[in-house]
């Protein structure tokens, strides 16, 4: 399985305290474990729940692509 991601959450990733941008590296590589729900309206979307950031992503033959990642309030805005 290997993991993706897009420019979006790339940057957002790097621009997050190391400490923290390792707990949600670790949470990802640990994918289908894990807070995850399947997004309402967004066929084989789903989120990752890690504190009080969220990670968007979707799976594609047994990859893992990462679209965004972002803090609850944040994420489903358009």
């Amino acid at each position: 399985m290997n993991i993706f991601f897009l420019k979006k959450a790339e940057k957002y990733l790097t621009s997050l305290p190391p400490r923290i941008a390792l707990n949600i590296l670790e949470r990802i590589n640990n994918i289908p474990k894990g807070d995850i729900k399947p997004l309402a309206g967004r066929k084989g979307e789903y989120r990752l729940r890690v504190g009080k950031y969220r990670i968007l992503f979707f799976i594609k033959d047994e990859d893992i692509f990462v679209v965004k990642i972002d803090t609850r309030g944040d994420m489903y805005k358009t």
